[in-house]
């Protein structure tokens, strides 16, 4: 049965910048050998292999899980990690110091977080006896090297603008080997959805390293979650295994692999013949999967945004003028565009602004241009604008990209502008649109999940955000958003963050499409989803509490 409630998903995401609207891939796992076959033939069924049989909903240890994957991760280390796969695999290699869930910290790494009365400083106490995957320690030492390297204006972590508060530096401090303070350089409200994107890294692995982003350590990572690293082969698989050795106590599962699929129709075809376990769907394939009765189907809300990207920077210089993405605009209509993309209102809401609901302040009573042909073409005319060829980029088997870039294709070429669509496979797709020289393309369709604080998103919207694609740039915003990082009235800040989005909005920065609904097929045959949580961006928070009933 479709389940569209919130019954499992308690879980938010604070800094996933995610480059694709849907995941998917196909796989399978061979019953002689923890890692799946290349050839894809063997049955999921093999997953069960090493366990024995148990009563309906008890837990089991043994086994293998599946999970479905769009691409290649791009890099297995959390202070870099930004596109859905990589932080997916990432959950499971490294443990987060804690996690929010419905406002109510879960702590993992850490046993306490507490805020001195000048709310200056944040006093972290690491968990006791605390190891990496490789046996040793894991200490303050190895908290304060992962943060002063995300600090490290030469390391280039994409963390690095939120750890920066009214222009200074936050300082972590060891104080002994569990723990650290953090000191602030002025009152930051949105500093805890800061720190719980972070997942230490080894500075025994690590500190010798010029180049931690490109370091050759990152292919044999070495973290400190449920799962340890064991195999990766490029465009096929990476397994992990059990950690024996994990705080929260021994895995249920051996493993799990994450098959690589760029084929989303051959994904769903491996999961109804049960070579896959867990997969993201497109809305338009719910009905198809569901039927098979194989499967629990969770839609729930991530806080995403989809939205038309338009890259400020392209070759053809048009998108750098206002007029010409406010005409862009005018040429659509949302709900068509929703109801081609998604199938149904079920799955998404129209956006106008460029915060979630889930966000604090956020509003979508802001501007919006939309579905005005005419106005679309005065507004070309205006901007001395004719005859206009923009590139729209796509990944190839993408239903929702490719129904959202149809539609773009058809609707511009109604007031005279030509789009030229070029697919490209998942892991081009991500290298293209996360390249900030790329000028060959114009528009693209994206999405984000940044968490509950509306600072979070100042790495996408400011002049010199690390992940602002786009390229968008306004002094008034950056302005706008130094403020509210540094503002402790709750009532002022809310005005600036609503002054934000309103300019934002007429600006025409992006083109919000909706606040989408994710939708993911998890095997019947897998208990414990309620103890792993559902999550957003990496399906399962806690991976260890997953087992085959």
């Amino acid at each position: 049965m479709l389940n569209r409630n919130k019954k499992r998903f308690t879980g938010i995401v604070v800094l996933a910048l995610l480059t694709m609207l849907a995941s998917a891939c196909s796989g399978n796992n061979n019953a002689n050998n923890a890692s799946p076959s290349a050839s894809g033939t063997a049955s999921a069924s093999a997953s069960a292999s090493g366990s024995q049989p148990a009563a309906s909903g008890e837990a089991n240890d043994g086994g293998s899980l599946i999970v479905a994957v769009a691409s290649d991760p791009v890099v297995l280390n959390p202070n870099y990690a930004g596109d859905r796969v990589s932080l997916t695999i990432d959950q499971a290699l490294y443990a987060p110091l804690f996690q929010v869930n419905n406002g109510k910290k879960t702590f993992y790494l850490a046993d306490s977080l507490d805020l001195s009365e000048d709310k200056l400083t944040y006093t972290l106490k690491l968990k006791s006896g605390l190891t990496w995957h490789d046996g040793q320690p894991l200490t303050a030492d190895d908290v304060v090297f992962t943060i002063d390297k995300i600090l490290d204006e030469s390391q280039n972590s994409f963390l690095r603008g939120n750890f920066i508060i009214g222009g200074k530096p936050v300082q972590a401090v060891k104080v002994d080997d569990t723990t650290v303070q953090l000191k602030l350089p002025q009152v930051a409200p949105g500093f805890e959805a800061t720190l719980v994107q972070v997942s230490p890294i080894p500075k025994h692995i690590f500190e010798n390293e010029a180049n931690i982003e490109k370091s050759e350590k990152n292919k044999q990572p070495v973290g400190s979650g449920a799962f340890k690293f064991k195999e990766y082969k490029t465009g096929e698989y990476l397994t992990l295994e059990r950690f024996d050795g994990y705080f929260g106590g021994k895995p249920h599962l051996d493993s799990i692999t994450y098959r690589i699929a760029k084929d989303t129709n051959a994904a769903n075809l491996a999961l109804q013949n049960g070579e896959l376990n867990v997969k993201y769907l497109d809305p338009q394939d719910v009905s198809t999967i569901e039927a098979t009765g194989n499967f629990d189907i969770q839609a729930y809300s991530e806080g995403r945004l989809a939205y038309m990207m338009f890259n400020h920077n392209s070759a053809t210089g048009a998108l750098k003028k206002k007029e010409v993405r406010e005409a862009i605009g005018y040429a659509l209509n949302r709900e068509e565009l929703i109801q081609v993309a998604y199938a149904s209102a079920d799955y998404a809401d129209p956006a106008h602004s460029f915060l979630t609901p889930d966000v604090l302040y956020q509003t979508n009573d802001v501007p919006t241009y939309d579905n005005d042909v005419a106005k679309a073409k005065e507004l070309l005319k205006t901007a001395g604008v004719s005859n206009l060829k923009l590139r729209f980029i796509v990944t190839s088997g993408n239903k929702v990209q490719e129904a959202i870039s149809l539609y773009v294709q058809q609707k511009l070429k109604d007031v005279g502008i030509t789009v030229e669509l070029s697919s490209m496979d998942a892991s081009a797709f991500v290298a293209k649109f996360t390249d900030p020289k790329a000028t060959d393309f114009d528009l693209v369709v994206s999405g984000y999940i940044m968490g509950f604080d509306p600072d979070a998103y100042s790495m996408l919207f400011t002049s010199e955000g690390s992940s602002n694609y786009s390229h968008y740039s306004n002094p008034e915003v950056d302005e706008l958003f130094k403020q509210g990082a540094g503002e402790g009235d709750a009532a002022k800040r809310e005005e600036i963050y609503k002054k934000a989005q309103t300019i934002v909005a007429e600006d025409a920065a992006i083109y919000p499409i909706a606040y989408t609904k994710t939708i993911v097929a998890i095997d019947k045959r897998y208990g414990g989803l309620d103890q792993a949580v559902l999550k957003p961006v990496v399906i399962f928070e806690d991976p260890s509490k997953l087992y085959l009933k």
